[in-house]
């Protein structure tokens, strides 16, 4: 006897949101966007003829009919993940995990420890997405967005997992061709400046109290990690976020002149969708995030 089936890709959408109450909730789940949710449950809709959620702003509710429905669905699902893992059929599955973080971060500290991560864990293979947009105003969901904090955004969970401070980082070269004894002798050098950072060299000259100082020239970037690179060239002096530059200052292409003072600079935290904060895989890439950025916080920039 032939099977009548409703569409499977569509029937897990429902499932999910039914289960959770919420399109966004499912989506995270599943890895797709709300649209695609909204789109599958639509098309579940006309497929069975009969209305399925009733929506309430942010959450969406049930009908009798689809309860009753859920009720029966929702173990088969159960019943079929059980089976699986059951068989072994899961133990060659890798498991992806999406991650979008902003361009200096993951260029200078996320990729350079990804490697120990996948020899840790090579069942997970990780996405990184690069951009600098604000949480709410990401167009796609992903297991984890990296971003400056702490904040609070609705639908996501925030975790901070490495704290920064900034001051001024320079090549050793340049310091042997001219010399940084004191603040004061940052007019015969060169202060590179980010054009969507242009407050720290003048905050941090007025906390030094030497606001009124002129260096020898400037130079300005449009990237944040072309400054940072131009300090490790011997251009000239940079002002450096001690978790991005942590490994520099270690094997010595940086060195940081002064002590202090330091600038305040916002954390680094993960923001992952409500309903996915307990998932296994994340859980165990936000304690290795905590891990790495105990090893290079603000506490291990050494000073000269």
């Amino acid at each position: 006897m032939k099977r009548t089936l409703p569409p499977l890709n569509a029937l897990r959408a429902f499932e999910a949101a039914g289960r959770l109450g919420s399109f966004k909730e499912a989506a995270a789940e599943l890895h797709v966007t709300h649209g695609a949710v909204s789109q599958h449950v639509r098309l579940l809709e006309e497929w069975l003829g009969a209305s399925l959620f009733e929506r309430h702003n942010r959450r969406v509710v049930l009908t009798p009919a689809a309860e009753a429905y859920l009720a029966e669905v929702g173990p088969l699902f159960e019943q079929l993940s059980q089976a699986t893992a059951r068989y072994g059929l899961l133990e060659t599955v890798s498991r992806t995990l999406s991650v979008n973080a902003p361009a200096t971060f993951t260029l200078r500290w996320l990729v350079p420890r990804l490697a120990q991560f996948r020899a840790e864990h090579p069942d997970v293979d990780v996405k990184v997405e690069t951009s600098n947009e604000s949480v709410e105003s990401l167009k796609e969901i992903y297991d984890i967005v990296i971003r400056g904090g702490p904040d609070t955004f609705y639908g996501y969970s925030m975790q901070l997992f490495l704290s920064e401070e900034r001051l001024p980082v320079c090549s050793p070269a340049l310091l042997q061709r001219l010399p940084l004894r004191t603040p004061d002798d940052l007019r015969e050098h060169t202060l590179l400046h980010t054009s969507s950072l242009p407050r720290l060299w003048p905050d941090w000259l007025a906390k030094a109290q030497i606001s009124a100082l002129r260096p020898a020239a400037t130079l300005t970037f449009d990237h944040f990690y072309l400054t940072l690179q131009a300090a490790i060239d011997g251009i000239g002096i940079a002002m450096g976020p001690t978790a991005l530059v942590s490994d520099d200052l270690a094997t010595g292409r940086l060195v940081a002149p002064f002590a202090g003072p330091r600038l305040p600079s916002r954390s680094y935290c993960t923001y992952v969708p409500d309903g996915r904060s307990a998932d296994d895989v994340i859980v165990l890439f936000r304690s290795w995030l905590e891990r790495e950025g105990m090893r290079s916080g603000p506490e291990t920039a050494p000073s000269m």
